[in-house]
């Protein structure tokens, strides 16, 4: 259903682009909740729970576990960061056995078959970022099946499909401070581009539909140019980002990067085509992959929250759901130095608002 509403978007995009090339693609055909103009916060609706449930689950209480991670994909700066966090965490709580393995490339046939190993040589506790919400929810129900605690992080799963998801901040957060930070950098009447993961990447489509609406709101003379798939790959992210500056050249004023690759990708393009100081690139990214850019004032603002601290809560999510301490129901959970952390939207645990580094801060955070 997804893929069907993202490629008929997608159509009407091209459709667009040709005649006057000013709406937004927007992510999905979701329902949108944009944050206020003036920064007035967003008031959480309580909602019941709506995660799933796992069937046979021997009494974990307390005794060691094994847990692996699977990301979208290993070997890249942000989540060798959550892998770090969900290390960190497994550590401190001393009775966890965790791991991460995963896909090379961010695919979702690689990444169910990883799954779907690990069920079969037997873990108590499967992590994961979902490079495709519906595809990936047949295995992690086999693995709900099979007794296995089951927590998303970073990119969700149909809610049925996990217990728990954690949140690293809110989608129509992330929006917000993107589209605000683009918008101050480039002036309001300025079009923009956008290079994602692909269009089906659940948190990149939601993201992106919380940006059209929130411009569409906040910033109405805001002109998307076109949105481009970039796999999460560097060359082809570079390769996208180049393709975007000479094809609308002057018309172009910023490039919105929405993975921890394309961003700094994006940066790197427009620093080879000397474009500086005249697109702007503001996106997702770790603070080490931009601090050359920003440190050149090419970048002026990159959105994030820390992923170490996402994998440190999902590990602790796990932990307690393992435990029984969390249970459905419940609206907070204790995540160590974390503190504790509030359930939002029936089964998701919000780690906190996005953070933007900018030159004054970014030499203060290494990952």
């Amino acid at each position: 259903m997804i893929r069907i509403s993202l490629a008929l978007a997608l159509s009407m995009s091209v459709v667009g682009l040709a005649h006057a090339a000013s709406t937004w693609t927007g992510g999905d055909d979701l329902p949108t909740n944009p944050l206020a103009c003036d920064a007035t916060p967003a008031t959480a609706a309580a909602q019941p729970y709506n995660g799933g449930t796992v069937t046979g689950a021997p009494d974990r209480k307390g005794k060691p576990i094994k847990v692996v991670d699977v990301p979208k994909l290993i070997g890249i700066g942000y989540f060798n960061a959550t892998s770090k966090g969900i290390a960190d965490a497994a550590k401190e709580l001393g009775n966890v056995d965790a791991k991460t393995d995963g896909p090379t490339k961010a695919n979702i046939d690689e990444q169910i078959t990883f799954i779907d190993n690990y069920i079969t040589s037997g873990v108590d506790g499967i992590l994961f970022a979902a490079n495709d919400p519906v595809a990936i929810a047949p295995v992690l129900k086999k693995a709900l099946s099979k007794g296995i605690n089951v927590v998303g992080y970073d990119a969700n799963s149909t809610p049925d499909a996990r217990q728990w998801f954690v949140n690293q901040a809110e989608f129509n957060g992330i929006a917000k401070a993107l589209v605000d930070n683009m918008a101050k950098e480039t002036g309001e009447d300025a079009g923009v581009a956008i290079v994602t993961s692909t269009f089906t990447t659940p948190n990149q489509a939601r993201w992106i539909s919380e940006m059209a609406a929130y411009a569409a709101k906040c910033h109405p003379k805001l002109k998307l140019l076109e949105t481009v798939e970039a796999q999460e790959d560097n060359a082809l992210s570079f390769s996208q980002a180049t393709t975007l500056i000479n094809k609308y050249g002057s018309d172009l004023k910023g490039i919105f990067g929405m993975t921890s690759v394309a961003t700094p990708a994006s940066a790197e393009a427009v620093t080879q085509a000397g474009q500086c100081g005249k697109v702007a690139v503001v996106g997702l990214a770790t603070p080490n992959a931009m601090k050359p850019y920003v440190a050149k004032d090419c970048v002026k603002s990159v959105v994030l929250w820390n992923p170490v601290d996402l994998g440190y809560a999902a590990m602790y999510v796990l932990r307690a759901t393992a435990d029984g301490t969390l249970k459905p129901g419940d609206t907070k959970v204790k995540a160590g130095k974390l503190g504790e952390l509030n359930v939002i939207n029936g089964s998701e645990i919000l780690l906190g608002a996005p953070f933007v580094f900018t030159k004054d801060n970014i030499g203060k955070f290494d990952f």
